[in-house]
Formats: C-alpha cells, sequence, structure tokens
C-alpha cells in the first residue's frame, strides 16, 4: 500500500521574520514534478528594507508576488538564461523571500539528471539555478501556493537540520547589504555552493565612431 506524501508546511510556517524563516528551512524538502530536494543552503531578503532584495524600491509587476501573502513561490529570469526560485515569508505586503540557493536530491534523481545530463549527482542542484533546473521550476510556477497540499509545487517538514550544524554568513554575490549575515547553510554538506563576493560588471569601451557599447543591463 503506498503512503500518502507529507502534509506540505502550513502558512503560518512562512509568516514569521525571514531572518527566521529562512534557517528553519534547512533540512525541508521542495518537490516539484516528482523530483524532491532537501534543502541545504538558502538566503534570507527583507523587501523594502533590504538594499538586496528586488522588493527594495517598491512595488513592481515583477516583485508582486512578493508583496502577497506568504508561502508562494517568486521565482524570477536572471542573467538572461536561469530561473531562481524564492519563498515568500512575513505579513502580506511585506515583500519578504528566502532564496533557496542548493540542496540535495533525495527522490527523482534520474529525471533530475535527465534535466542537468552533464552533472555530478552532488552539482544536481548545488546553485539556486541549478535546483531550479532539476526541479524542472521556471516563469510557470512564479506565485503557486507552497502550501497547498494538492499544488504542484510544495514544501514538506524533511528532517530539519541540527541547529549546531547551521552557520550564517554574507550573501553571495551581492552588493547593497554586502555585510548582513543572511546566508545559512548546513556545515559541511557537500551540496553547498561555494561563495563568491560580489564582483562588479566591467562596462565594455565604446566602439570606434562614438557608438555606445551594451554594458551593464538589467
Amino acid at each position: 500500500m503506498t503512503a500518502d506524501p507529507p502534509e506540505p508546511l502550513p502558512r503560518d510556517f512562512f509568516d514569521r521574520p525571514v531572518e527566521e524563516v529562512a534557517p528553519d528551512l534547512l533540512g525541508r524538502v521542495f518537490v516539484h514534478e516528482g523530483v524532491a530536494v532537501r534543502l541545504t543552503e538558502v538566503e534570507a531578503y527583507a523587501g523594502p528594507l533590504d538594499p538586496a532584495s528586488h522588493a527594495y524600491r517598491g512595488l513592481t509587476p515583477r516583485t508582486a508576488v512578493m508583496f502577497g501573502p506568504p508561502g508562494h513561490a517568486y521565482v524570477y529570469f536572471t542573467y538572461g538564461m536561469h530561473y531562481c526560485v524564492n519563498l515568500v515569508c512575513g505579513p502580506d505586503g511585506t515583500a519578504s523571500a528566502v532564496l533557496l540557493r542548493a540542496g540535495e536530491i533525495v527522490a527523482g534523481k534520474e529525471t533530475a539528471r535527465a534535466r542537468r545530463p552533464r552533472s555530478t549527482d552532488r552539482d544536481l542542484a548545488r546553485g539556486p539555478a541549478r535546483l531550479c533546473m532539476a526541479l524542472g521550476i521556471a516563469r510557470e510556477q512564479n506565485g503557486l501556493d507552497v502550501c497547498s497540499p494538492t499544488g504542484p509545487l510544495r514544501i514538506t517538514p524533511g528532517e530539519p537540520a541540527d541547529p549546531s550544524l547551521i552557520r550564517t554568513g554574507p550573501r553571495t554575490g551581492v552588493n547593497g547589504g554586502k555585510d548582513t549575515p543572511w546566508r545559512f547553510w548546513i556545515d559541511g554538506d557537500p551540496t553547498v555552493s561555494p561563495y563568491r563576493p560580489h564582483v562588479p560588471r566591467k562596462r565594455r569601451p565604446a566602439a570606434s565612431g562614438g557608438s555606445r557599447g551594451d554594458g551593464d543591463r538589467s
């Protein structure tokens, strides 16, 4: 007899300050389309109060999900090629969210390998873009309710990480708020991604004849 799938985490789990939710997500299991990832690394972003957050400058069509109720997925496209997924936290309107940075595939490994055929098992979901690729998450999953027991995208209780193994430090690759220690990870877990500080992108020199180079794009 097949056991019923575990119930997702309740909405009030996410209706807390983002810096409390983030470390509590470590060890939880994120599920989509037959693939399950045990979370080993996350980052917290505190909405309009946080210069590193997409919501720092207020409500936009892109960030509308973040300003909604907790327990929903905020998916964004970055560098013109990758998706990243966040879980919205705090009361409706606060726009805080936790970026899911890395994890271990604990179910559906063959499906994850098919999506990332050149990857080692350790690297299948090691980094936020790889995590989304392994889980099959893209723009269509933006706004989904991860607390719904019948939804396609769910976060389940798993086994919370041992608090003595949780480490914290600056977030990866951010400029504003770069010293805020809101990156959380499970110490010694091989699926945790390497930390990289922010490195400003260099503008290309203008081409001869005075035409403008490509420069940075947002």
